[in-house]
């Protein structure tokens, strides 16, 4: 193959890169998966809606440590809440997130 040939080959292979600014936010969304403590967060969140206190006790962590992590899951729209009388109950924002949490789950687990 020509040099001129596979130099356009590889120009067209950047022109459908997405943009940077994507692949930052993109890079930013899975470094919030990159904390044990928030994956085992949205693996309880995959199951059921769960307050506050439901997940710190389920995790062996205090009510302050869930806040903060959820803080960080909403932020990145990862999770959602609802409020409940007086709780706030938490859930996945939507099923991106599930396909995210399981084809990771996937990845690792294949032989």
């Amino acid at each position: 193959m020509n040099k001129e040939i596979r130099e356009q080959q590889l120009q067209d292979v950047l022109a459908t890169l997405p943009k940077p600014e994507l692949l930052y936010e993109l890079s930013e969304l899975f470094k919030i998966f990159g904390d044990s403590t928030r994956i085992q967060i949205l693996s309880l969140l995959l199951h059921k809606k769960l307050c506050v206190s439901e997940i710190s006790t389920l995790l062996h962590l205090s009510p302050s440590a869930i806040s903060h992590q959820l803080r960080i899951l909403r932020q990145a729209r990862l999770v959602r809440y609802n409020k409940v009388g007086k709780e706030v109950y938490y859930s996945l924002d939507d099923d991106h997130i599930q396909k995210i949490f399981e084809s990771g789950l996937e990845h690792i687990t294949e032989m």
